[in-house]
């Protein structure tokens, strides 16, 4: 079985993300247009397809005995994190090396970042060493547009504050797609700290080129001003694609195809009033009981980091309906997608 994948015991559509018949990995890539990997709210349904069944092909990858290609040999590529990370920045050191790419490390404590050092000396420095790539994570929300003007080798966001995590969004529908073939029509509920979450806002965008219908489900506190219920479609910094908005779990939940729950971003709250932890998890926490005001065949997701007991239950977190850790196996597959996309193919 590939990584990152889930075998079903009842046919459904043909998965859209088949891997392409050849991963041209000793060839040019001439069809593809993207230099970087800012957000996905750029991205078409065909390229995000396209990335998805590249991804499916490295799964195929991942499975050999040695799970090696040269496919980047030569290629240096700098992991440049200023937030804490575990999932996105291991898979995307162990994607870069699978590839055949030499991959530094570079955190803000322990490096010239903690002496002052700015984000675009930073990042000089790393292009005049010979940087091809650099896979960032910064605090504030717009860094990886700033380097992508700095530099001339590529960028791919692996998060950028509270704006946009296209690669995570791009693993989600990964799973969505390997499990339902097709998202057209289907129903997500994302539910919990949606203000502060970069992953909500770029599987918003993902997802909904992708055909689905979103629900967001939160207390208004924890909804974007732009998508609280009476505010239009205005020109905002947080303005996205139309979604439905609500306040009540078991309402929304029902018939849902898949529910991804979210963590509250304590550390962003900054004094805002809120329910405590107690009375979030009364009525916003992912319970079997509500699971099951689902669909039949509905699936979990979380992006992590989870906190138990708070917006998932532990049952449901590793339950037959979760795909928490296909996700992670997932992440490494597209990730390295990215990279070989980009790389060798992007202008």
């Amino acid at each position: 079985m590939r990584r990152g994948c889930h075998v079903v015991s009842e046919p459904i559509a043909e998965p859209l993300v088949a891997p392409t018949s050849r991963v041209p990995f000793d060839e040019p890539i001439t069809d593809w247009r993207h230099r970087h990997l800012l957000d996905v709210d750029n991205l078409s349904k065909e390229e995000i397809l396209r990335i998805l069944s590249t991804a499916s092909a490295m799964a195929e990858v991942l499975d050999r005995s040695v799970a090696r290609t040269p496919a980047l040999r030569g290629v240096t590529i700098f992991n440049l994190f200023y937030e804490a990370s575990t999932r996105t920045r291991s898979s995307f050191e162990l994607a870069g090396k699978i590839l055949g790419a030499d991959v530094i490390n570079v955190s803000g404590s322990g490096s010239s970042v903690e002496k002052g050092e700015s984000l675009v000396e930073t990042l000089n420095t790393l292009s005049a060493v010979g940087a091809d790539a650099v896979v960032m994570r910064h605090h504030a929300s717009g860094a990886p547009w700033l380097a992508a003007r700095t530099i001339q080798g590529h960028i791919i966001n692996a998060g950028d504050g509270q704006h946009a995590h296209p690669t995570q969004a791009l693993l989600d529908a990964y799973i969505l797609l390997e499990e339902f073939g097709d998202l057209t029509g289907r129903k997500v509920v994302i539910v919990g700290d949606i203000l502060h979450s970069r992953v909500a806002r770029s599987n918003i965008w993902s997802l909904t080129t992708l055909g689905a219908k979103v629900t967001l489900v939160a207390p208004r506190p924890l909804i974007p001003a732009s998508m609280a219920p009476g505010a239009g479609e205005p020109e905002h910094p947080l303005a996205l694609p139309s979604v439905q908005v609500a306040a009540d779990l078991d309402e929304a939940i029902v018939g849902a195809d898949a529910v991804m729950a979210l963590r509250i971003q304590n550390e962003r709250l900054q004094g805002k009033l809120l329910p405590s932890s107690a009375e979030f998890a009364r009525r916003y926490q992912l319970t079997a009981e509500r699971v099951a005001m689902a669909s039949p065949h509905a699936i979990v997701m979380h992006p992590g980091p989870m906190n138990e007991g708070v917006e998932i239950a532990v049952d449901v977190a590793h339950g037959p309906q979760s795909r928490i850790e296909a996700q992670v196996s997932a992440g490494l597959a597209v990730r390295m997608a990215i990279l070989f996309l980009l790389i060798r193919g992007g202008a």
